[in-house]
């Protein structure tokens, strides 16, 4: 069988190998077995909402409950709720069904340690090998050792706490409208809900989750509707999250994209000058703009790169004691407040710069330059190494020749899908776009389906 763990925990088609019952089963178990720390543990599980989920979460509940852990439904939610939850009630351990951004047929298991972190790769390792091995040396449960499932309908109002006491004064959202775009996904019964009682004025979008709808041109990877809805409403601020709501991409007042890198920029200059940006540092990845590094480099801050993926950026950032971390996609780590990127969060921490600083969104976003970037995937047949292919080597430099050092090209697979991403940043759009397209159809001809 094929390795399970990818950059984002186990992810795929839902009912296809690997996202099946039979493995959702197998991973409960593995999970109580690997992280149990006595005789009574307690697992933590949330879900997004797709179809899909009620089936995966009712086969690793048995299997945890199988190895005599206790397990707590925390019901639809976002995957930053379970890492909270995990801590908040001492579990175990928190497993969220999603498949964050990806659309309804697929699905996702993320496991969360006790501390609210996401698994190393070693305990992944572990996990992956009992499961594979089919749990060969699995001792079942008995008697009154077999777990029990209980339902958690406090989370919400938990998880909402948490949140609203993060920002430093209550009164700072009174004067602002927001556009609150839920992606059909976890955020729609709790995002809502935080701003309001934050005492900002909402509107909200896609918060009618069906199982079949989410992540359904709307939310962070579609952004179109929010941006019309911001600018009909005379809005201050658009937030779209995605299925899971660990995602933020906002939209100012006149409908322009602010992206994961602006709100990097934004909030580090705002930390910075509250003297809470610990080591004068920034965390993000190699997918990050120019205009970020230049942004940061001018305004005095230090900046680490990572490979993509969220656990590569907290990974960097507990090892160089930052607090400020994240992806262009809009994957943010405050972990001075959070152990776990959390789009909410994120919007809260947005939003008190704006405060703070008293402008509006759109003049934040001034804060850098925003080099012309063009991203397009090709679905590949399998993933094996780009650069033994003399072809997309010789296309790759001879486009990075051209550029020099006016732009930058980068070719990686994706942690979570058959794809091959191909960015490249330039000057000039038309020709940063023409360049990326020599890319691709290059890694279409000797990798394409």
């Amino acid at each position: 069988m094929e390795a399970l763990f990818g950059t984002d925990g186990i992810r795929g088609v839902a009912n296809r190998y690997p996202i099946t019952p039979e493995i959702a089963l197998h991973v409960g178990r593995a999970v109580a077995a690997v992280l149990k720390t006595n005789s009574r543990s307690r697992i933590v599980i949330g879900k997004d909402g797709r179809i899909s989920g009620d089936m995966l979460e009712a086969a690793l509940a048995a299997g945890i409950c199988s190895a005599g852990a206790d397990v707590y439904l925390a019901g639809i939610i976002p995957t930053p709720a379970v890492a909270f939850l995990a801590t908040a009630v001492r579990a175990d351990a928190g497993i969220v069904v999603s498949a964050s951004h990806n659309p309804y047929e697929d699905n996702g298991i993320k496991i969360f340690d006790s501390q609210g972190f996401k698994l190393n790769r070693e305990t992944e390792q572990v996990i992956e090998n009992r499961v594979l091995n089919s749990n060969g040396d699995f001792v079942p449960a008995t008697d009154d050792q077999i777990g029990i499932i209980h339902s958690m309908p406090e989370a919400r109002d938990w998880y909402t706490r948490f949140l609203k006491q993060s920002m430093q004064e209550a009164d700072n959202l009174k004067d602002l409208h927001l556009v609150i775009d839920c992606s059909n996904g976890a955020t729609s019964m709790i995002a809502p809900r935080v701003f309001s009682e934050l005492r900002a004025g909402v509107t909200v979008l896609s918060d009618q989750p069906n199982g079949l709808n989410i992540n359904a041109n709307c939310g962070s990877q579609h952004i179109e509707p929010l941006q019309k809805a911001v600018v009909d409403a005379g809005a201050d601020v658009g937030l779209a999250f995605d299925g899971d709501g660990d995602r933020l991409i906002a939209v100012d007042e006149t409908g322009s994209p602010v992206t994961g890198d602006h709100i990097l920029a934004i909030c580090a200059r705002h930390m910075e000058q509250a003297g809470v940006l610990k080591n004068n540092l920034v965390v993000s990845t190699v997918m990050s703009n120019v205009g970020l590094i230049n942004a940061l480099k001018q305004m005095g801050i230090r900046h680490m790169v990572t490979d993509v993926g969220d656990r590569y950026v907290l990974d960097r950032m507990r090892a160089s004691d930052a607090v400020l971390g994240g992806e262009d996609s809009g994957h943010m780590i405050f972990l001075d407040h959070h152990s776990s990127g959390d789009g909410i969060m994120t919007a809260i921490r947005l939003l008190e710069a704006m405060h703070c600083a008293g402008q509006s969104l759109s003049s934040l976003r001034g804060i850098m330059d925003v080099f012309p970037q063009v991203l397009k995937n090709v679905r590949i047949r399998q993933k094996t190494d780009i650069y033994q292919f003399p072809e997309i080597a010789q296309v790759i430099e001879r486009v990075e020749n051209h550029l020099g050092d006016r732009g930058r090209v980068l070719v990686r697979y994706s942690g979570t899908q058959p794809l091959c991403r191909v960015m490249v940043e330039g000057p000039d759009p038309d020709e940063t776009d023409r360049m990326c397209q020599d890319i691709v159809d290059v890694v279409s001809e000797n990798l394409g389906e």
